[in-house]
């Protein structure tokens, strides 16, 4: 059986400790700043900046930043380096309907494999993005680590896929709107004080809003009980938590999740310019395996409902 390597767009926010112990290879996309200088987004703090200054600058100058995928010549010089190797290639992308990625990676994967005709690979829209995608990345370097082929880990990801849950909130939505990921009437009700709008990853990959919650520790509840209906076998996972100059609730929330589910583990991750610039700050969410997401949201928005209710 041949070997073959995960290689994942920089969408997927993992750090170079994930990156190096699940032995994932990350392909940068590209963000500018205000000043139009572009870098690589990862790794993004070696660039002068940190995550907060980036955060605070952001918040004050939303539109003078902006991103864009790594190319296809950059997708397939990383292809080209396994096929060499004599290794094919899962290609995981944030999801196609968010970004150009996928497509890229397609027509790279196409040029490559016509250089190298013995050479595999298999292109996997995530339908997801941030740590939710990266998280799918991990299990996926699991289930090549445990002596899955290419084709089976390939199969399992396209099953299970859509069981990536997200569960937390976003203080200012106004930089989801403005991707047209919202309306923009949500995106105002959803910066009123204390309101904490609750997202999950819809069908196609995008956070959508379930519900709205008045005060931090009743959504904190609110999502305590959400995920206690929608995960499966905590005990045996990895969850992340990602944040965007929300690292104190972010503890909080980790701290809520280990007392109350047990798992094996649970790492709070940044989330780096390339989603970020387009998430914005204030997003403080768990990312874990569990029941597959109903195709209209109709039952998480009825156990938002519920649980708000309570």
């Amino acid at each position: 059986m041949r070997q073959f390597t995960i290689i994942a767009d920089a969408t997927c926010d993992l750090n170079e400790q994930f990156r190096s112990e699940y032995d994932i290879k990350v392909v940068a996309g590209h963000f500018t700043t205000p000043d139009q200088t572009e870098y690589d987004s990862m790794p993004a703090w070696e660039h002068g900046m940190t995550r907060d200054a980036f955060y605070a600058d952001l918040k004050k100058n939303p539109m003078g930043y902006t991103t864009s995928p790594a190319s296809v010549a950059e997708f397939a010089a990383a292809f080209g380096e396994e096929a060499q190797k004599g290794k094919d290639v899962i290609a995981m992308s944030i999801s196609a309907g968010i970004s150009g990625a996928n497509s890229f990676m397609r027509e790279a994967a196409e040029q490559t494999m016509q250089q190298y005709p013995d050479c595999k690979i298999i292109v996997v829209d995530s339908m997801r993005f941030g740590p939710g995608f990266g998280l799918m990345a991990v299990y996926a370097a699991m289930h090549r680590n445990a002596g899955e082929s290419i084709d089976e880990v390939a199969a399992w990801l396209e099953e299970n896929k859509n069981r990536f849950h997200q569960a937390g909130w976003l203080d200012d939505l106004t930089f989801v709107a403005r991707k047209g990921r919202v309306t923009h009437a949500k995106a105002f009700f959803g910066t009123l004080a204390g309101v904490k709008p609750i997202g999950e990853f819809d069908y196609n990959g995008m956070t959508t809003v379930l519900g709205k919650i008045k005060g931090a520790k009743k959504a904190y509840e609110v999502l305590m009980g959400y995920i206690e209906k929608t995960i499966e076998n905590p005990e045996e996972q990895i969850i992340f938590i990602a944040q965007t100059n929300r690292l104190p609730q972010a503890e909080q929330y980790k701290a809520m999740i280990e007392e109350k589910f047990h798992p094996k583990a649970v790492y709070i991750n940044d989330v780096h310019p390339l989603c970020g610039i387009n998430v914005g700050p204030g997003l403080m969410a768990a990312y874990y395996v569990g029941k597959p997401i109903s195709k209209d949201l109709s039952e998480e928005r009825a156990l938002i409902e519920t649980l708000s209710a309570e």
